[in-house]
């Protein structure tokens, strides 16, 4: 069990600062498409009798903008919600490694020191709360207060390890569908209560979802919902909760005068009672859920006042985003399940959400609920909120030229919010799970790109499969031009301009990729130098590295560097290789060799904490020999990055391997 004394440092902010920043509640639906929304009708052109009816989302479109080409970054609720709540690309460090993750150790997505808009709000003296499904991980605890591996060693009786509240969250009351509870083992009816086998909370316990109010849990559901604390109950939706909260956080004469984060999470695992009363297909049910719940949101802002202006009420000042984790349309038919086909359906689909934002105060619309809202058109993602957010506090985004953590592919598009013109500087990329033949692909989509110079109109659409992580070569790369949903021809080029724009386009991907993030860019170097240990180094190197080791002498050999200690010549548990730049550089990978070995360990860079190592791997499974840590940021002339294969925590298992390459490019040679 881990317990933090928790210093909050506020900046000197004036009570007129405090005044004027808004109250803030981000809405993510789960699944709710813009064909789902009414307010989307006048876009999707869908007829009357094939649309669902929604008046609360409605309601927040008619008081602020309306935006028809936002986007989320993944197909996968949990990748999405990781880059909203981070300003990072999911895809960065090994995090779409998902079998690899979820092997074993089940490691909150949030790395320790990882910034998110929580911990963004709580610095500038807000109160943040989530409610709802946290599909960012958790750790358990086992019953000797020691972290768990995963679902079958957690004690239940105790407190988590890692969750939300370790996040930035001060307030917490959610649900999580861990891999183990609700895999297909342990769906067997004998495992089940009642069943002759069952051992409550053992590898046999109940399967089914858990519920946590903060870091206690509070009931998980099987086959019968097992309730481990009689004085908590989960009646109350997930917005009651949430407006439990609110009620608590302005009755409090401390913190009444302190704006407030609230961050719904929305889950469409549970199938609702329709509020008709009427039967209708599933998908239909939750999002007439979904819009029912804002209305609840909406109704109490409307009517409770605002303690620091008495004179209105909390709806004036509270900047409300209603949104979706996951979104898309459905895919066109594009004839057989080919690679070239997926490429095409994903260029045209992307991964678009509703995204309708409300502020009265702060002239995002009109706040007027019976007049038509404003209507945005411009390319945006979900993952650019942490830095506009940042723009309307005031609070400087992380340093990252001086090895700082935090947002790093987030950049400010607040004039879009407001529904003014404006163009994205930087493409967009999603992220495709599963597509084709177990192979994620990905997309980078981008405005008016530039060929040799010359800016080529139109919105561009680049897709490939998931190689350039893994190995930073493209493949199957496939190039489209997209307006108004339709794929085009592309007009007034020839064969050899649309082949030069494609390998401008892949050279672009491959810098966004390996730069660490889109902010980045600007001081990214050009030059970039690879040792690789496979190969016999050059004299004199091109870049001076120190490297040392612990448990023995580091030696090179055709395999890759490791220690010839008592177990094998790999890098094995007890040993470790430090790492020691004479220049700042901006480290763009490290790649592991777990030949004869295992992934696993941990890795710290200057005065951070140890963080777990989860490569990325060609095909994203655990048994993969090469694996890339990726995306490593800038490291400080004189600091060390120390990779060991020592448990992270502790209890998981340890790794062995080598080190096979590292990619950095000096400042210094720039």
């Amino acid at each position: 069990m881990k317990y933090f004394l928790c210093f909050l440092v506020l900046p000197a902010l004036t009570f007129a600062q405090f005044i004027d920043r808004p109250n803030v509640i981000l809405f993510t639906a789960n699944g709710v498409r813009m064909e789902d929304c009414s307010a989307y009708q006048f876009f999707t052109k869908r007829a009357d009798d094939q649309q669902i009816d929604t008046p609360a989302i409605q309601r927040l479109a008619n008081m602020g903008t309306v935006h028809t080409d936002a986007h989320t970054l993944s197909s996968l609720p949990s990748l999405s919600n990781y880059s909203l709540l981070t300003g990072r690309y999911p895809w960065r460090g090994g995090l779409i490694n998902l079998g690899a993750r979820t092997e074993e150790q089940r490691s909150p997505f949030l790395e320790e020191d990882r910034p998110t808009l929580a911990t963004l709000f709580r610095s500038q003296g807000y109160a943040t709360a989530m409610v709802g499904n946290w599909q960012l991980g958790i750790r358990f605890t086992q019953s000797d207060a020691r972290p768990a591996t995963g679902w079958n060693d957690a004690d239940l009786t105790q407190d988590i390890y890692d969750g939300p509240c370790d996040h930035g969250f001060t307030h917490a009351r959610f649900e999580i569908h861990t891999k183990e509870s609700t895999s297909k083992r342990t769906r067997n009816k004998s495992l089940r209560p009642g069943g002759k086998d069952l051992k409550v909370n053992s590898s046999k316990q109940a399967i089914g979802s858990v519920h946590m109010h903060n870091r206690k849990i509070i009931a998980y559901q099987g086959y019968n919902e097992q309730i481990l604390d009689k004085s908590h109950s989960r009646d109350p939706s997930y917005v009651d909760h949430g407006i439990t909260f609110l009620n608590q956080h302005l009755r409090n004469r401390e913190s009444s005068f302190n704006p407030f984060f609230l961050f719904y999470s929305g889950d469409a695992r549970e199938k609702p009672k329709m509020i008709s009363g009427q039967p209708a297909p599933s998908h239909l049910a939750y999002v007439r859920k979904y819009d029912a719940e804002l209305g609840q949101l909406l109704d109490f802002l409307e009517k409770t006042k605002d303690p620091r202006r008495p004179s209105k009420k909390l709806i004036h000042n509270t900047l409300i985003i209603f949104t979706s984790s996951k979104g898309g349309v459905v895919h066109p038919s594009t004839g057989p399940n080919t690679q070239e086909n997926t490429n095409k359906n994903n260029s045209l689909a992307g991964l678009p959400v509703p995204f309708i934002a409300s502020w009265p105060a702060g002239e995002m619309g009109d706040g007027n609920q019976s007049s038509p809202g404003q209507i945005g058109d411009q390319l945006m993602g979900l993952h650019q909120l942490y830095a506009t957010f940042s723009e309307i506090l005031g609070a400087p985004l992380p340093h990252l030229r001086e090895g700082e953590k935090g947002a790093e592919d987030s950049t400010n598009i607040l004039p879009v919010w407001l529904g003014k013109k404006g163009t994205s500087t930087h493409p967009i990329f999603y992220h495709y799970h599963n597509h084709y033949k177990n192979k994620a692909t990905y997309t980078m989509r981008i405005k008016d790109p530039l060929l040799r110079g010359k800016k080529i109109k139109g919105i561009w659409s680049l897709s490939w499969q998931d190689s350039l992580f893994s190995t930073r070569k493209v493949k199957t790369p496939g190039l489209f031009e997209i307006s108004a949903r339709e794929m085009n021809t592309p007009q007034n080029l020839d064969e050899h301009q649309l082949d030069t724009l494609k390998k401008d386009l892949i050279s672009l991907a491959f810098l966004y990729s390996s730069s660490g993030g889109n902010r980045f860019i600007p001081f990214t170097p050009t030059k970039r130098v690879i040792f690789d240990w496979t190969k016999p180094m050059p004299v004199p190197p091109p870049l001076t590295l120190s490297i040392s080791g612990k448990g023995g002498l580091p030696q090179q050999k055709e395999d890759g560097l490791g220690i010839q200690g008592k177990l094998s010549d790999r890098i094995d548990p007890g040993e470790a290789v430090a790492l020691r730049f004479e220049e700042d550089v901006l480290v763009e990978s490290i790649s592991l060799n777990a030949s004869h070995g295992k992934f696993g360990g941990t890795i710290v860079i200057g005065n951070g904490p140890p963080l777990p190592i989860h490569p990325t791997t060609s095909n994203h499974k655990a048994n993969e020999s090469i694996g890339i840590l990726s995306d490593l940021g800038v490291v400080k002339k004189g600091e060390r990055i120390i990779l060991s294969p020592s448990p992270y925590l502790g209890v998981e298992t340890p790794g062995s391997w080598k080190l096979s390459s590292l990619t950095a490019r000096p400042f210094n040679q720039n």
